[in-house]
């Protein structure tokens, strides 16, 4: 499996028991849909390793508490320390409307009410305050805010994100 195949869940954040168990800690806002997990995949430098899970539950409501298959000790458990947990594609849970997953909406047109057509959605930039769609047109990137407010239609049927931007934000980047 690679990792475009997957997408991330999450990082073993500690030890719990002298059994080899671990604490994951969960990048999602509703940990309690991973608690059944039956496997998951361990990075292991650039490559994806399954390891099958004997026992989950969520531990004080935001960590994940896993019994790893051939993981019985706190050796065991000292080798996958801070390593990252990977899920396949098709185990996240399907969204509609307005919802998206950021790498679902890569490759999509987004069009602005007022402007019509800006350019192609390349990536999404999380790593600010706030998170910005990463539009190319013609060469050029234009960052538009990724504010619920803004965001007027997801058809996922015509690979289209419609937004209402504020007067002048699109132009900022063409001139």
């Amino acid at each position: 499996m690679k990792k475009e195949e997957c997408f991330y869940l999450g990082k073993i954040v500690s030890k719990f028991s002298f059994r080899g168990e671990v604490l994951a800690k969960l990048d999602t806002d509703e940990p309690q849909l991973y608690k059944d997990l039956e496997s998951v995949f361990i990075a292991h430098g650039n490559d994806l390793v399954p390891f099958f899970i004997e026992k989950a539950r969520l531990h004080k409501s935001d960590l994940l508490r896993l019994k790893i298959e051939d993981v019985n000790s706190e050796e065991d458990a000292d080798r996958l320390m801070r390593s990252e947990l990977y899920l396949p594609l098709a185990f996240l849970p399907k969204l509609d409307g307005n919802k998206f997953y950021f790498h679902e909406i890569v490759g999509f047109q987004m069009i602005d009410e007022s402007f019509g057509r800006v350019g192609v959605i390349k990536g999404v930039n999380d790593t600010t305050a706030q998170a910005l769609f990463e539009v190319e047109r013609d060469g050029k990137e234009i960052l538009i805010p990724m504010n619920d407010e803004f965001i007027k239609e997801v058809n996922r049927k015509k690979k289209e994100v419609v937004v209402a931007t504020p007067e002048g934000l699109i132009d900022l980047y063409l001139q």
